[in-house]
């Protein structure tokens, strides 16, 4: 793999990724490749990620990752890989979704979580849905079931479900349910409490708007909880079909039945869409950071867009410059915190040695407007996952610029 610069805000993309992406997509509508393998790219969150936990969050990044690639190399497709990875990564006490999540203000973990598949353009969402220990898989089964076609009498399938509803649809189509209490983690449990006791003397305290404002900003980078959110995964398989996905315990603190960008607003949270006519590219995106600044920006959508353009890093770039640091739709806000991941593909045929191999070319590129984020990719083709927990250039402000990494992986295979 070839990996970018790091890149702040002003800085120009490397010159070297110019020749990697001189080959144009090849139109094989009716030529499969095999034994190609895929692609993964995961992340565990954009906020701030402490040194003394690094290693945990790289160590279930990777696991995430070879989760995703052990199935793409067991012939699954896309979006049966990402939805694995999510699984992984919820079921970590570590990230801010699925097991250990924030707690609400009563006390209970309600959670979103969201899957698309860029082949069938189909989405499946849930969202401050309990008593769920995986709500990946609701989603997921959202959309197969959406799949299908319509219901008795006409009528339509739901691709988005909440609150009670949405575990009752779960539990009634055979997922499990999982008692809140169980979901809930030492650390989640100390940092609610942390939290109230806070809220309840910050409401005693006779003080002016703004002091009250400066002291929610200080305990959030205090609760460890709270500096982390959405986590996500972006996959292409053996057939150059790309899915996304994103999971979310939401804010701490936050009010029953707040739903997060991850679920609630198509084209937000997470975003997939397969080569066609329009598009030479298959482009797929998962986010992360402040649910409001993601929907009102419909950042994942917007970035998907961006890389359609011949230099996927510039494109980026700018659209986290000008659709999200400088959108119009945030205008009067101090800091805006949000994190991409990326992937676009083409499939190519290689002019040597022989035509009949042909190869999938990945950019793969991350970008954060906050302290850090934790990210991690695998190809099929590699023995282990390589993570990075990438962090804003040193004097630079979180919420003001941002940060650019990534690389190019080639996935070869022969054409049957």
């Amino acid at each position: 793999m070839e990996s970018l610069m790091n890149a702040a805000e002003e800085q120009q993309p490397p010159s070297a990724l110019a020749d990697p992406w001189s080959l144009k997509p090849e139109s094989s509508k009716n030529q499969k490749p095999k034994g190609v393998g895929g692609f993964v790219l995961v992340h565990a969150g954009a906020g701030y990620h402490s040194e003394s936990k690094a290693k945990e969050y790289k160590h279930v990044c990777k696991r995430a990752c070879q989760r995703a690639v052990d199935r793409l190399k067991a012939g699954a497709l896309a979006v049966e890989a990402v939805a694995a990875a999510l699984v992984e990564l919820e079921d970590s006490p570590f990230t801010n979704a699925g097991m250990g999540s924030n707690l609400n203000l009563s006390g209970e973990i309600e959670c979103d979580a969201s899957i698309m598949d860029g082949k069938s353009l189909h989405f499946g969402a849930v969202g401050a849905i309990s008593g769920i220990k995986n709500p990946v898989l609701v989603a997921n089964r959202l959309l197969s079931e959406a799949q299908k076609g319509k219901l008795s009498a006409g009528r339509i399938p739901p691709c988005f479900l909440v609150g009670r509803g949405a575990h009752d649809w779960a539990v009634g189509h055979g997922i499990p349910p999982c008692p809140s209490e169980k979901m809930a983690t030492k650390f989640s449990l100390s940092a609610y409490k942390r939290n109230k006791r806070k809220m309840e003397l910050a409401e005693k305290m006779e003080t002016g708007h703004k002091q009250a404002k400066k002291r929610r900003q200080s305990s959030e980078n205090e609760n460890g909880s709270g500096c982390l959110d959405t986590v996500g995964a972006i996959v292409v398989d053996l057939e150059g079909n790309v899915a996304a996905a994103v999971s979310s315990g939401g804010l701490a603190m936050k009010h029953a039945g707040r739903v997060g960008q991850v679920a609630a607003h198509y084209g937000c949270g997470c975003w997939a869409e397969n080569a066609c006519n329009m598009n030479p590219y298959s482009t797929a995106v998962s986010t992360s950071g402040c649910g409001e600044h993601l929907i009102r920006t419909m950042l994942a959508r917007e970035c998907s867009a961006a890389v359609q353009s011949e230099d996927a890093h510039q494109a980026l770039l700018e659209a986290m410059q000008n659709k999200f640091i400088s959108s119009p739709f945030l205008v009067g806000e101090d800091r805006v915190l949000g994190g991409v991941i990326v992937l676009r593909c083409c499939r190519c045929v290689e002019a040597q040695p022989s035509k009949h191999i042909q190869g999938i070319l990945v950019e793969f590129l991350w970008s954060h407007t906050t302290e850090s984020m934790c990210v991690g990719y695998m190809s099929a083709q590699d023995s282990k996952a390589k993570t990075h927990i990438s962090r804003l250039p040193p004097g630079t402000v979180a919420g003001q610029c941002l940060a650019i990494e990534g690389g190019v992986c080639r996935l070869t295979g022969t054409v049957e």
